[in-house]
């Protein structure tokens, strides 16, 4: 039940596609890109305030 396999992530395009249109998934991706780096980059700042605070 815990793992998702090739058919149901084709599935799963495909409802993408039809929601949002073939012409809006790279801008979907670049926002999606852009998230996820955001988010690592402010972890990593987090961590290093983290770090000068316990010295």
């Amino acid at each position: 039940m815990g793992s998702i396999g090739m058919s149901e992530l084709i599935i799963i395009l495909l409802i993408v596609i039809v929601i949002f249109g073939a012409s809006r998934l790279p801008q979907l991706g670049k926002g999606l890109g852009e998230g996820i780096r955001n988010f690592k980059s402010s972890l990593k700042s987090g961590e290093k305030e983290a770090e000068k605070k316990g010295d």
